[in-house]
């Protein structure tokens, strides 16, 4: 067995977890053909790293920051030394970091409904929105008035990807009109079946965009994206950018929340969206979360390189079992979700049941299909987190319609994703749901 598991270890878990020693094989030999693609995201790791420890010195973090005020939450020195953090680590003018943010979906909604008006246009340039954004939208209305961007006049169009999967420059370019005020991408690979956008794509659209029209607003989803690359996509002239706190930046330690960050213009718009015009961001308490925000996004930089790994290996272990995978195994990565495509719902489920098995929370619970608000099909979800609902924690969630692909991420730690998949790839060998080799 290669040095990477230790026989210490391997026996460790054939005697208290009951691991079938194939399995410890198997994973032995994936992490021998990563050693390089380990190599690359401990140096990314590490630049993120500084990055962030800079952004803390240049702010002045002390521990004031961590006190907490009450009531409307005026002048609160602790909010605003977050959200200076937030602008400096990824390089833009201002940010919103609230613990009122709900969610990933709440906060590139109040982003789109702040920089968006009546009779204006909303091109997304990565195709078809992961599914709660549908629903925002409007996609999916049956006619009722719910709020959505469709409800209130917003115009919308969808460009597909191209056959590389990547953004389709031209397409974009013959779809904006004179009415264009929004383009929009989501990084990350959502529930479709492509590769995470990556930074440099990113910055290609973005850069034809102002080249064409410099009023026209580059908006981005970043939501598992943060810190899987040594550069932010604000970093190359993204207008605004928004993503959740129980994702990757908050280190799994931040215990709600969302940020938007990007041109100051743009967040004091936003800001009016997200409290009410006149009041903006100058109101909102952050009810003691402020060291948890500041302190998630330190470690977040290891945090983010332990799923990527853990990532990186689901990949190469299930590719060659035989199964469809993506991104692709030692392909680059701008997001922390390994996709799998089962091709069967029982395959689906047992794995979601595997990883949630795994877990330090709830490791007793057995996941099912179910129905999700937000979303249009049923979806089975692990998620035995500190946080509820954290995905830079060990989880996987599949929704539960064909080809049946289930999605991968998070790990606090490295050893701690790589248990997920040892425990996946050991419950579907110990059911007889792996191809025969």
């Amino acid at each position: 067995m290669h040095e990477t598991i230790s026989s210490r270890y391997s026996q460790y878990l054939i005697d208290e977890f009951n691991i079938d020693p194939r399995v410890l094989e198997i994973t032995a030999d994936a992490e021998k053909k990563l050693e390089d693609r380990f190599a690359e995201a401990d140096e990314i790791c590490a630049v993120c790293q500084m990055k962030v420890l800079r952004a803390f010195q240049d702010n002045h973090i002390n521990a004031t920051h961590f006190d907490w005020s009450t009531g409307y939450g005026y002048d609160d020195p602790g909010r605003e030394a977050v959200e200076r953090v937030y602008a400096s680590v990824f390089n833009t003018e201002a940010a919103l970091v609230r613990p009122n943010i709900v969610n990933g979906t709440h906060a590139i909604a109040t982003t789109l409904f702040g920089i968006l008006a009546p009779g204006e246009e909303l091109i997304e340039a990565t195709g078809a929105p992961y599914d709660t954004l549908e629903t925002v939208i409007g996609k999916h209305s049956d006619g009722r008035f719910t709020g959505t961007i469709l409800d209130y006049g917003i115009l919308y169009k969808e460009v597909p990807l191209n056959d590389e999967l990547d953004i389709d420059l031209d397409a974009v370019r013959k779809a904006i009109s004179d009415k264009t005020r929004v383009i929009a991408m989501q990084r990350s690979t959502g529930y479709d079946w492509r590769p995470a956008i990556s930074v440099e794509s990113i910055r290609r659209l973005t850069e034809m965009v102002h080249e064409i029209d410099p009023s026209i607003i580059v908006m981005l989803d970043n939501c598992y994206g943060e810190f899987v690359d040594i550069h932010e996509p604000t970093d190359f002239g993204v207008d605004v950018m928004a993503g959740s706190l129980i994702k990757n930046p908050g280190g799994g330690i931040a215990l709600s929340g969302g940020y938007i960050v990007g041109r100051a213009d743009l967040i004091e718009r936003i800001s009016y969206r997200l409290t009410c015009p006149g009041i903006g961001a100058e109101c909102g308490l952050t009810y003691g979360q402020n060291r948890h925000v500041l302190q998630g996004l330190f470690f977040a930089p290891k945090v983010v390189n332990a799923a990527v790994k853990g990532a990186m290996l689901a990949g190469v272990i299930y590719d060659e079992l035989g199964f469809e995978v993506m991104p692709r195994p030692m392909a680059p990565r701008s997001d922390i979700i390994q996709a799998i495509k089962f091709m069967d719902p029982d395959r689906t489920v047992a794995f979601c049941q595997a990883v949630q098995a795994a877990s330090p929370v709830d490791s007793y619970v057995t996941p099912m299909p179910w129905d999700m608000p937000g979303y249009q099909d049923q979806v089975v979800m692990a998620a035995g987190a500190f946080v509820q609902g954290s995905s830079i924690e060990l989880s996987a969630d599949a929704p539960l319609r064909e080809p049946y692909i289930a999605y991968f991420q998070g790990g606090l730690t490295y050893e701690h994703s790589r248990f997920g998949v040892i425990s996946s790839l050991d419950t579907m060998m110990k059911k007889g749901l792996l191809p025969e080799r």
